[in-house]
């Protein structure tokens, strides 16, 4: 009897030790206490991810597609010019990815230390003059924006696309004065759909998604302003492995087509 209760006790011993391991109590429940994924590798969470503005519309397809690839998972965007989303970030603003309209705002992010690694091109674009749907003005140049009977806007110069509208303008020796600078250059192309502006100078992606509401004019000095567009993960992402994940998704084949598909150039 004293036999049979001693190996009776020892069974007991040995099933509460399992249990203890099996529930998840032990060190390898912490793998998911980030929101960054589970002990199966499934991603959770939220993401934040700072986009220039002329990736609107890409990056929220992109964002849904992401959500259905990975249930529990979601996708933030703060989208706006490329110079004010790097001083919110280097003024402490959480977020876990940057994408930027050129490699010299990401610059700003890579000097304060608020880059993970070094970032990548992912795509490239083009700028194009969005007119009044029609045309009415007979735009066919970027000489004929400096007529100085039509009211014309451009992106502010800290900002990418007003950068690169600076460039192409000095490629072609030619001088003018808006009626306005632009934050961003969603913001100038919305001058023009509201007849508030005759043209804007903006990025090719920008006139595509507009659809009907602007017409676009391609000039040969667009050449030399090509914007090239890098993305990090950031240094103090809240969720490294969600935003991984994106990064790839981004810079992926199918990430590409998406992109492409929009008017952006492949790297």
């Amino acid at each position: 009897m004293l036999l049979a209760a001693g190996v009776g006790a020892a069974a007991l011993l040995v099933l509460s030790a399992c249990s203890d391991s099996d529930d998840g109590s032990g060190s390898g429940s912490d793998a998911g206490k980030d929101g960054a994924g589970s002990a199966s590798g499934e991603l959770s969470g939220e993401i934040t991810v700072f986009a220039a503005a002329s990736l609107t519309e890409s990056f929220e397809e992109l964002g849904a597609q992401f959500e259905r690839d990975h249930p529990g998972t979601k996708v933030t965007f703060s989208f706006g010019g490329s110079d004010a989303l790097a001083a919110s970030i280097t003024g402490g603003a959480p977020a876990d990815v940057f994408a930027s309209a050129s490699p010299t705002t990401m610059d700003l992010v890579t000097d304060a230390g608020a880059a993970a690694g070094t970032p990548e091109t992912f795509v490239r674009n083009r700028l194009e003059i969005a007119t009044l749907p029609g045309n009415p003005d007979g735009v066919a140049s970027l000489k004929d924006l400096t007529d100085p009977g039509l009211k014309v806007v451009l992106c502010d110069e800290a900002v990418p696309c007003g950068s690169a509208a600076q460039k192409a303008l000095d490629a072609g020796s030619l001088k003018l004065t808006p009626v306005s600078y632009e934050e961003d250059v969603k913001s100038a192309l919305n001058k023009v759909v509201l007849k508030e502006a005759d043209a804007a100078v903006v990025y090719k992606t920008d006139v595509q998604a507009a659809g009907g509401k602007v017409e676009g004019v391609d000039f040969p000095e667009s050449a030399d302003a090509i914007n090239d567009y890098p993305i990090t993960l950031l240094e103090d992402a809240p969720n490294t492995a969600a935003a991984e994940a994106f990064v790839e998704l981004v810079r992926s084949a199918e990430g590409q087509k998406v992109l492409t598909g929009a008017g952006f150039l492949k790297p």
